[in-house]
């Protein structure tokens, strides 16, 4: 049947639910006369009379009953769908596709996100730990999670954390029988815990900045990890020196569990920021992860996104 007849259907599913012209009329907003034309269409399409017409009433014959039995539900389901579709913009709902590092991952993305998304249970977020510089439009993520700097010009980014610090760390039991380093080149007498990323092809060397001199070292050691989780855990165990994310170590070093070196080498970089392409619409459920996890400056200090979403 060609798609002309659909509205033909609608038509007659009508005029037989309301049994009159005049009320299918004007529950459609057309004229009685334009529905009288498109059932006559239909019937003469369909080669059966499919409504009895008297001066006072309408009703269907038996090819009608039947034809309203079965076409009535399949447009009362597609009417169901589109209600379904339109309620969507009002109850975020769906996936969020994430791909971070394991640091923002697990200390930026999950405290905010696990707080909020109890208040939508329709929003799934994955969250995909990944050092690569992944195509988040190739590889269909929603989003990516990047330092500041790393970010492409062409995407939204939003600010997710303030400006990062790289903190040297130990333990007690290592320092025990150890001087702490007083300088970069010092690392070069330490057991130091390295970590391999796939982006860089070989081992991770640690950046330091004083004044205006900058140092990168290649430091040496038992362990090498390709995340971050063991390398902390292996720094608590006293296996060595480690280079991390200054956040991940603030609880430890509070405790005593950990020492710091170097300290007056390590100095503030780019934050993290979540970016998405400017192209892309963005959904509901997206925009209430962007919302959960945007980062909030202090009154007085900096941290804005470089856009808004």
């Amino acid at each position: 049947m060609p798609r002309d007849s659909y509205n033909d259907l609608l038509a007659f599913i009508q005029v037989a639910q309301q049994g009159s012209f005049t009320r299918a009329a004007a529950q459609m907003g057309v004229s009685p006369s334009a529905l009288s034309h498109a059932i006559r269409t239909l019937e003469a399409r369909l080669d059966v009379r499919l409504l009895t017409r008297t001066t006072r009433s309408v009703s269907t014959t038996e090819a009608g009953d039947r034809l309203l039995a079965s076409v009535a539900p399949h447009f009362e389901g597609i009417d169901a769908e589109l209600a379904a579709v339109s309620e969507l913009r009002k109850k975020p709902s769906g996936i969020v596709r994430i791909t971070a590092s394991e640091y923002p991952a697990t200390y930026l993305i999950w405290p905010k996100l696990s707080k909020i998304l109890p208040q939508y249970p329709d929003i799934t977020v994955e969250v995909t730990v990944d050092y690569n510089r992944t195509d988040i439009v190739s590889e269909r993520f929603d989003a990516g999670v990047r330092l500041g700097d790393e970010i492409n010009k062409d995407m939204i980014a939003v600010r997710i954390s303030a400006d990062q610090r790289i903190a040297v760390v130990g333990s007690p039991s290592y320092f025990a029988n150890r001087a702490k380093p007083k300088k970069p080149h010092d690392l070069a007498e330490h057991n130091c815990i390295n970590l391999r990323l796939p982006t860089h092809g070989g081992l991770l060397p640690w950046d330091f900045q004083k004044g205006k001199k900058s140092l990168k070292v290649r430091v040496t050691g038992q362990w090498i990890y390709n995340s971050v989780g063991p390398i902390l855990r292996a720094a608590l165990a006293g296996q060595g020196l480690a280079f991390l994310p200054e956040d991940m170590a603030l609880e430890h070093l509070a405790k005593g569990e950990l020492i710091r070196a170097l300290e007056d080498w390590c100095q503030p970089y780019s934050g993290y920021h979540l970016y998405y392409p400017s192209r892309r619409q963005s959904s509901g459920a997206l925009a209430v992860v962007v919302e959960a996890i945007r980062y909030q400056a202090p009154q007085g200090r900096g941290g804005k996104s470089r856009a808004k979403p």
